[in-house]
C-alpha cells in the first residue's frame, strides 16, 4: 500500500509535506506509511483515498500475498482428498511437529 500512495502522491506532484498537512498528520508518519512501516489509521485512509483521489481498493490492492493464497488454495485441495480418518491423522501429526519445534 505505501508504494501505491507515494507513486500517487508523485503523479500529484504532491510532496510528502503537502500531503501530511492535507491529511493533518506529521511529515514522519506519512514517510512511515510509504515506506510500508505503519498502516494508517482509518480516519487517515479515508482521507488518503479522498485526497488523492483513488478508491479504497486501488490502495489496498495486493496487501494480502497472493502467493500466500495461492499456496492456501493449493493446501485445501489437498486436504480435501483426506478421508476424515486421514484428516484427524494429519492434524496429530502437526500437532506433534508443531511441539517438537518448541
Amino acid at each position: 500500500m505505501g508504494d501505491r500512495i507515494r507513486e500517487t502522491r508523485k503523479r500529484l506532484n504532491l510532496t510528502q509535506e503537502q500531503l501530511a498537512e492535507s491529511l493533518d498528520i506529521s511529515v514522519n508518519y506519512i514517510s512511515e506509511i510509504e515506506r510500508s512501516l505503519k498502516h494508517p489509521s482509518l480516519q487517515v485512509f479515508i482521507k488518503l483515498i479522498e485526497v488523492l483521489d483513488v478508491s479504497a481498493d486501488y490502495l489496498l490492492r495486493d496487501t494480502v500475498s497472493t502467493r500466500n493464497l495461492y499456496g492456501d488454495k493449493v493446501l485445501g485441495r489437498k486436504l480435501e482428498r483426506l478421508t476424515p480418518k486421514q484428516r484427524v491423522a494429519l492434524e496429530a501429526l502437526i500437532d506433534t511437529y508443531i511441539e517438537y519445534l518448541d
